[in-house]
């Protein structure tokens, strides 16, 4: 069990990010995007132009319209994640409210679709990292994912197609296009955000050199490497199977690595969201 200080380290940990996070999101929409009419996909998106349309804040449409997502995703979702976004969208709504007197940073639309969604990027992907989310559209997405044969990706970027092609209507359709620049460079940003640049990678091989191959990875990657007992199955012959996990940096040098040994080996490389546990650390590449 944690301590009850190592437990109110990790909740202060999650509170400032979930707070930087949205300070980020509401620097992204009110410097960049919305005084250049472009808007972001989910809520955030309607809440622009229902704010463009009625003269009313932003900041009132982002946190009244959520609400009852707040209440759907406390039922299906559960306590801990309700209560991590209510702080976000709240910490926005205020954010959005406080920045709207200031002036754009820039004019030229095209600027600022790719900054906004690079900035909007990393907030959300701070909120997402540490358990929140800015938008009701992503709660419904996660509940319909367990219930329908479609991702939550797919979803969620139904749900966005729908609301920045209806800011054609409201801005014109070179603002629409320009939304979707920004919601694109936002998507990729998030994932970065969100996984991390030191991306990892898993490989399976399979060759008659498996001592060999194993001995050479671990003395010239300093990885581990875990060794899996499989069966052909055209053969039924036994075969082993070598798993390790290496960072990106380091896949040019196992297949080098590999070339030298057995270049018939058998190698399937995945990529990796997340490694945790174990004695997976960064190490220098000899």
């Amino acid at each position: 069990m944690l301590s009850k200080k190592i437990r109110m380290q990790k909740i202060f940990k999650k509170v400032l990010f979930l707070i930087l996070g949205s300070t980020l999101a509401g620097i992204g929409l009110e410097i960049f995007l919305i005084p250049n009419n472009v808007i972001d996909g989910g809520i955030v998106g309607i809440s622009i132009m229902a704010g463009y349309l009625t003269k009313w804040p932003v900041g009132l449409f982002i946190f009244g319209l959520n609400i009852p997502f707040f209440l759907f995703g406390y039922y299906q979702i559960g306590k801990s994640f309700t209560i991590s976004t209510i702080v976000s969208v709240a910490m926005l709504s205020m954010w959005v409210s406080i920045l709207h007197p200031v002036p754009g940073i820039t004019h030229d639309v095209f600027l600022a679709s790719v900054f906004g969604g690079i900035v909007l990027g990393v907030g959300v992907g701070l909120i997402i990292r540490y358990g929140g989310s800015l938008d009701g559209t992503e709660i419904i997405a996660i509940v319909l994912d367990k219930k329908t044969a479609f991702s939550i990706g797919e979803i969620v970027m139904f749900f966005n197609l729908f609301i920045l092609s209806s800011a054609g209507l409201v801005f014109g359709w070179d603002r629409a296009m320009y939304s979707l620049v920004a919601y694109f460079i936002a998507f990729k940003v998030i994932d970065l955000t969100v996984e991390g640049l030191d991306e990892s990678k898993e490989v399976m091989i399979i060759s008659e050199k498996n001592d060999e191959i194993a001995e050479v990875l671990m003395a010239r990657l300093g990885r581990g490497v875990t060794r899996l007992q499989g069966e052909g199955g055209f053969t039924g012959e036994a075969k082993g199977v070598l798993y390790c996990v290496v960072t990106r940096l380091e896949i040019s040098k196992l297949k080098s690595i590999l070339d030298e040994i057995d270049d018939n080996a058998f190698v399937t490389i995945s990529s990796v969201h997340e490694v945790m546990g174990g004695r997976f650390k960064k190490k220098a590449i000899h």
